[in-house]
């Protein structure tokens, strides 16, 4: 076998990647200190006292469930995931604090409690969605399933049991298939390696669902243009009635939604708004969507790399998934807005959409939604 060049090697390591379109990043130097400037001032009119509420955690049931399909909200953009009899971990981050700011609530589930896990997925390597020393605390056997470029990171940190995608591949784990697949990002851990490695998200497809024709599309697409005929629903009304916050009776556990047998999971890591949202949908049938709608202000600075709440809905809608379950918020000071801002905003744009209130779940931290009933 003929041996690459040391120009090909040279260009195999120097690679950039880039998104699907054409947009320009706003993660300057010069960027950066406007909005550090304007920051400061903004900052002192923010009111953070606000906490995403807590739930009990389950352990018992995380620690013996097999059959159950179930997500718990740990913080941020990690879950936890049980899906085809594996116990999955997005993004995983127990970070006490992130650049200098200490974390605004504590992580559903201590990682002390969190039962063995076979399979960690990274959205990317921004340090608010890979903590390397969260990563070591982890129990089990651990399958790292990383973007393209990244692994060769976390195999000097030790990691032995890696493997990284490119967009669309896919690869599957006892019966659970995962396909990487694209977000409009970047990376950077250090000043020399800025997008020397990919960001996606990730779906997850018991192999009793592993498809990606869609036979109900339509059918969907319909309800959903009848349902945006209406002029507004009764929570619309309550909201410019001057109700805000989220009041939907889904956040009642014993009110939530059953998915199917078999649910397809949708996690989307971090992303600013773009086409590709819809290509997803195209290509799969996702049941359940985590979508961030955190860290989107200013959105001069942010909009290119984070949605804001509308867009995060917006991006909801063109996946065609059932449900929607928000992240990225409540536990760092990352960009100006504040937890509270992100739900009103989710909750009035649920509104002006006239989405059924039962298809937004906001899960408070610590509590496991078990898609299926027993």
């Amino acid at each position: 076998m003929p041996q690459a060049s040391e120009e090909g090697k040279r260009n195999l390591r120097n690679k950039r990647f880039a998104n699907e379109d054409q947009v320009e990043q706003h993660n300057s130097f010069k960027q950066f200190k406007r909005w550090r400037q304007e920051r400061i001032r903004k900052l002192k009119l923010k009111d953070y006292s606000y906490r995403v509420p807590q739930a009990e955690p389950d352990l018992p049931f995380l620690k013996d469930n097999r059959d159950t399909p179930s997500i718990t909200w740990i913080g941020h953009s990690t879950f936890l995931i049980q899906l085809g009899g594996l116990n999955i971990v997005t993004d995983p981050v127990w970070s006490g604090q992130m650049a200098f700011q200490k974390r605004l609530a504590p992580p559903g589930i201590p990682i002390e409690d969190v039962p063995p896990v076979d399979v960690v997925l990274v959205s990317h390597s921004h340090y608010d969605h890979l903590s390397i020393a969260s990563l070591r605390r982890l129990t089990g056997g651990k399958q790292l399933l990383v973007p393209a470029g990244l692994s060769a990171k976390l195999r000097l940190k030790g990691f032995t049991s890696v493997r990284e995608l490119h967009w669309w591949e896919s690869v599957t784990v006892k019966g659970v298939t995962f396909t990487f697949v694209p977000s409009q990002h970047w990376t950077r851990r250090n000043p020399w390696d800025t997008n020397s490695s990919h960001w996606g998200g990730w779906v997850m497809e018991t192999s009793g669902t592993h498809r990606t024709a869609k036979k109900d599309r339509e059918k969907r697409a319909s309800n959903e243009q009848v349902a945006a005929s209406h002029e507004e629903t009764a929570a619309a009304s309550a909201w410019k009635a001057g109700d805000p916050g989220i009041t939907s009776n889904s956040n009642s556990p014993a009110a939530r939604p059953a998915a199917p047998v078999s649910p397809t999971i949708y996690f989307a890591g971090d992303s600013g708004y773009f086409r590709g949202f819809k290509e997803i949908g195209r290509r799969f049938q996702i049941d359940v969507a985590l979508m961030p709608i955190g860290a989107y202000e200013p959105e001069w600075f942010m909009g290119p790399q984070h949605v804001s709440p509308e867009e995060a809905l917006q991006a909801f809608e063109d996946t065609g998934a059932k449900w929607f379950v928000p992240m990225h918020y409540g536990a760092f000071k990352l960009a100006d807005d504040t937890p509270r801002e992100a739900l009103d905003r989710l909750e009035a744009e649920r509104c002006r959409r006239c989405l059924e209130e039962d298809r937004v779940i906001v899960l408070p931290l610590g509590e496991t939604w078990k898609l299926t009933k027993s």
